[in-house]
């Protein structure tokens, strides 16, 4: 990591594989668009990421590959964990990694590659101000609110400051998610996420963003009114929306999106105008792939294959749903 980055910038980081590809420059493109002078790490977790990524010369991007990530802690850890459960796992260990070889960087933010930012972010840099650390809740909907025993917090946009507290929290974090970090709910533990739930008692300058566009998800857009102004910006409560997390959505082998389960449409439908920018960058950022790796179809998923899983979903008994888990992936 010899690479000079910009001074005087806001320092994010990410994660992300090849079939991830496509979300995590969708997400990094409009970041920039609202945030000028951001600059991402992507930890990439396979080498044609990295190889698209450096090819496809961004200034704002820093590549950093896995094998440079990992310690023997981490590779031991990594035998017994899924994709998803290792991906977790390193949700702290790339800010720290990236604190630890940029000593001039003093502030950094980790961020989901499934977000898409729709107007500026600076609301929400006002908001944690001096703060040592900043994390946004869930915010879920009253009908998911048996969800918060999963985790009160979100790791969609977690900032650390290099300070005391903000490097003490950081540094536990990842030992935590080292030594424990599973799909499943155990022992007051779930994945990455839970671990935040003693943050505010424990660190008197953790910051719980507040402002109503930040962190709209499928799991609270339900009781949210969305608008749009006279420019077309959309707006969450009167206010801006600053950034949505597209959880469940998926590109599809003929062009097409599966945007959610009938699970959040059936109870209300999804903001429309909302996922419509998102198809329309994602489109983007696929045919700027192309360009660098034509064909490139990874996180594209077969049509049918989704369309019969969602049929699946709406239409069959859960008693016969358990009962065919056994011998078909719907």
């Amino acid at each position: 990591m010899q690479e000079t980055i910009p001074i005087m910038t806001n320092y994010f980081c990410t994660l992300f594989d090849s079939g991830y590809l496509i979300k995590g420059m969708t997400m990094m493109e409009s970041l920039v668009q609202w945030c000028p002078d951001a600059h991402v790490f992507v930890l990439c977790m396979d080498e044609k990421t990295r190889e698209i990524l450096t090819a496809s010369k961004r200034p704002y991007i820093t590549c950093i590959a896995l094998a440079d990530l990992e310690t023997p802690e981490l590779l031991e850890a990594k035998k017994a964990r899924g994709v998803a459960e290792y991906c977790w796992t390193l949700s702290p260990c790339l800010p720290s990694f990236v604190l630890e070889h940029h000593p001039e960087i003093d502030f950094i933010t980790y961020l989901d590659s499934d977000l898409l930012f729709y107007s500026s972010i600076q609301p929400i840099f006002d908001e944690i101000g001096n703060n040592s650390i900043a994390i946004i809740e869930h915010r879920f909907a009253p009908r998911l609110k048996d969800r918060e025993v999963n985790g009160r917090f979100c790791v969609e946009w977690v900032s650390f400051r290099r300070d005391e507290e903000g490097m003490r929290c950081l540094n536990r974090w990842r030992e935590q998610c080292i030594e424990w970090c599973y799909y499943r709910l155990e022992d007051g533990k779930m994945g990455d996420q839970k671990y935040l739930d003693e943050w505010p008692d424990l660190y008197p300058n953790c910051h719980i963003i507040e402002h109503p566009g930040a962190g709209i998800a499928p799991w609270n857009y339900e009781k949210l009114h969305f608008s749009q102004d006279a420019s077309g910006r959309i707006e969450v409560e009167g206010a801006p929306l600053i950034f949505y997390h597209f959880h469940q959505f998926q590109l599809l082998t003929n062009g097409l999106f599966d945007r959610l389960s009938a699970f959040y449409t059936a109870v209300c439908e999804e903001p429309a105008a909302v996922y419509k920018a998102y198809e329309r960058a994602l489109m983007r950022a696929l045919k700027g792939i192309r360009t660098i790796s034509p064909g490139f179809s990874d996180g594209l998923r077969p049509f049918f294959m989704v369309m019969a899983r969602r049929w699946v979903q709406r239409h069959v008994p859960l008693s016969l749903k358990r009962f065919l888990h056994h011998f078909i992936r719907y």
